[in-house]
């Protein structure tokens, strides 16, 4: 599936009523919505994004295997596959445990859920995976059309292309800021920075690309987050470029904003400068 160079990566729910942003997206000439915040298993968000718009793509980043059974988001993927063929990828990844008492290991819950995926007729082209490690790369590759990493610098993109070689799919996210008040962009950073520098699957990542336990103090070093969050459209525009360099086929762009919310103007801008 062509998703373009460059998308935009916002939580689903923030897209449930806004059929007119939806297709001024397709009309900036974002080749794909990427959405976000564990999308439930119904689709049916996607869904109204599809039939608002022509022909931008829609991709989930990502459906959390441990909060959607297969069967249920398999069945989804066949409706809105039949009725928007060729414009939705199913991303699924482990993201985060529910309850600690899930003991099953995330690489062996990711194996199984592709196994019931299988099973159920959604198709290894239709699929992504939400990818860090080498291990789950390799998987990304072999089972699905290929890897949508998150929280990522461009110097994991370089290495994602390695393990995965040609062919499979490589879309990571980045976050973005274009606030212009320092102060302000700076809140807005570390409030985002501080939830996944909580998480271990992501601290475990930037520690292999070679930051340290000290990058993670206080919302992320001022390297850490200069690695991880251009800030301005000039910065944007060369970081995309870099992931570009670096083997991505397709950039997911996430504009951070102080309310959490979504800024058509920044879209705008983006569009304008991207596409």
């Amino acid at each position: 599936m062509d998703l373009g160079k460059v998308g935009i990566w916002s939580g689903a729910p923030l897209w449930a009523d806004q059929p007119e942003l939806a297709r001024e997206l397709e009309e900036l000439g974002f080749g794909a919505l990427w959405l976000g915040a564990s999308p439930a298993g119904d689709l049916r968000i996607a869904e109204a994004v599809l039939d608002s718009t022509s022909t931008l793509k829609v991709a989930t980043g990502i459906v959390n295997v441990w909060a959607t059974e297969a069967a249920e988001v398999a069945q989804s993927y066949k409706r809105v596959e039949a009725k928007h063929p060729g414009r939705f990828l199913l991303g699924v990844g482990a993201g985060h445990k529910l309850f600690d008492t899930q003991y099953e290991k995330p690489y062996t819950k990711l194996v199984s859920y592709l196994d019931e995926l299988d099973a159920a007729g959604v198709p290894a082209s239709g699929r992504a995976l939400a990818a860090l490690g080498p291990k789950v790369l390799t998987l990304s590759a072999e089972r699905t059309a290929g890897a949508h990493p998150y929280f990522v610098p461009v110097e994991h993109t370089r290495q994602a292309r390695k393990t995965l070689g040609d062919g499979p799919l490589l879309a990571p996210e980045i976050a973005v800021v274009l606030e212009s008040d320092r102060a302000v962009a700076d809140q807005i950073i570390r409030k985002y920075t501080s939830l996944y520098l909580q998480l271990t699957n992501y601290t475990n990542n930037l520690l292999r690309l070679g930051f340290t336990e000290e990058d993670f103090a206080d919302g992320g070093s001022d390297r850490l987050i200069g690695a991880l969050i251009p800030q301005g459209v000039d910065n944007i525009v060369a970081t995309v470029a870099q992931h570009h360099e670096a083997g991505a086929d397709h950039v997911n762009i996430q504009v951070l904003t102080a309310d959490g919310g979504l800024d058509a103007e920044a879209f705008r801008t983006l569009g304008n400068a991207l596409t």
